[in-house]
């Protein structure tokens, strides 16, 4: 047998340079974190925070839920879901336990649209009183897993007051909690270039110090919701550009419908999630932050209930439902809701999309464990990976629980931990 044409010096020479490439490989693509993502954030504006925010909506959509819809057949019918009796029933018994145990998965206080033409001076009252509720709230241990608060942009001349706010919203709360909950996120809207990018982490840097904080204690996720935050001016995607100035901070991108659509200048009635215009940027998101720490989140349903009839609830879950599956589609498992009903409609259409396809995606991680090659489906370890995260998610969200995957798979999955993980 020949020993080969090409003798090890000569190797070595052509593969100059391919271990480096790696390693820049590793460090920009670095895999996305092994903590727990959240499906929804609940935006409620600053001034109505209180220590039993969540609850209360939980109450207030378990309330909906047993008026509108009390059975499974008649919830999957208002949301539009075609799912057989037994997961339609089994759908709404894990979204009554839902609404009951954890109702609110991420809280995030707003300072800025939600929160507008209020005064500095009842600015500083009600952030304070805000950062007083999250603290109450976990130490009654009835805060969400994460909580936070999204500031003003640096875009709107209001850059000195949403740095204001930020500090006394993070001093108020560790004054009072004695520390940041793991799943604590800043959120900063409105980006226009990475020089904002790079004050924005100086700030949460001067913070760490100012308070004595590990650094990267302090982490955002950037609304991406004008057109400028996906390609600079230089027609290059600024969204790498912004990953790499917030020097490890960033965690998260999420989708801002309303503000990128009209900047679009699309008329009132096509500023919604599903235009065909926001999957440009769902894409270019999902191109630039696939692989990486950076997760994403889709936006809002700016839609709630006129009144209390069970006509007016349906229609409400059936169009924030339709998004919540086009965000699906599109890869995007988490999303803003902004009223009660969405709490109904977002865990309904979140649990019937990983029930539906759970069985199957048991079956064939078993198949794959054992090795046997007699399913219908050869699975190639990519797809493994994803069925996996499927699993992992229903878990992490409560759509099932780690017996019923143990027993049907024989793999133990336990949920995520809640610390958000950041590059180094």
């Amino acid at each position: 047998m020949s020993a080969g044409a090409l003798g090890p010096d000569e190797v070595t020479s052509l593969l100059a340079g391919v271990d480096e490439a790696d390693r820049e490989a590793a460090r920009a693509w670095p895999g996305a974190p092994a903590t727990r993502q959240p499906v929804q954030v609940l935006y409620v504006p600053l001034d109505q925070v209180r220590p039993d925010t969540a609850v209360r909506y939980g109450t207030a959509a378990l309330r909906l839920l047993e008026a509108h819809a009390p059975d499974g057949p008649m919830l999957a019918a208002a949301c539009g879901l075609d799912l057989d009796v037994d997961l339609a029933d089994r759908v709404h018994e894990r979204v009554t336990a839902k609404l009951r145990r954890e109702p609110v998965e991420d809280l995030r206080c707003d300072a800025e649209d939600g929160y507008l033409d209020r005064s500095l001076d009842t600015e500083v009252r009600d952030v304070t009183a805000a950062a007083a509720s999250v603290a109450a709230a976990i130490t009654d241990g009835i805060a969400p897993p994460f909580v936070g608060i999204r500031v003003k942009s640096f875009t709107d001349g209001l850059a000195r007051r949403s740095v204001e706010t930020l500090d006394r919203f993070v001093g108020t709360l560790i004054d009072l909690a004695g520390e940041l909950p793991e799943g604590f996120v800043v959120t900063f809207p409105k980006v226009v270039a990475r020089q904002h990018v790079e004050a924005f982490t100086g700030v949460l840097a001067a913070l760490e110090d100012a308070y004595g904080l590990p650094a990267r204690t302090l982490r955002f996720e950037l609304q991406v919701e004008t057109t400028p935050s996906v390609l600079s001016p230089d027609g290059r995607v600024a969204l790498r550009g912004f990953r790499d100035a917030a020097d490890g901070r960033l965690v998260a991108a999420h989708v801002g419908v309303y503000d990128y659509s009209a900047g679009l200048g699309l008329p009132p009635d096509s500023q919604r999630l599903d235009h065909p215009a926001l999957d440009f940027a769902r894409h270019v998101l999902q191109v630039t932050f696939a692989g990486t720490e950076v997760r994403l989140s889709d936006g809002s349903t700016a839609m709630r209930p006129a009144d209390d009839s069970t006509d007016e609830v349906h229609r409400v879950w059936a169009r924030h439902s339709a998004d919540v599956r086009h965000s699906l589609r599109h890869g995007f498992v988490q999303g803003w809701d902004l009223h009660p009903a969405h709490l109904v409609s977002r865990y309904s259409t979140v649990f019937a999309d990983v029930l539906s396809g759970l069985d199957d995606a048991l079956d064939r991680l078993r198949a794959w464990d054992t090795g046997d090659a007699t399913g219908e489906v050869m699975d190639e370890p990519a797809t493994v990976r994803v069925l996996e995260r499927a699993v992992q998610r229903a878990v992490d969200c409560g759509a099932v629980t780690p017996d019923e995957v143990r027993r049907r798979s024989g793999r133990a999955v336990t949920p995520r931990p809640i610390a958000i993980a950041t590059a180094g």
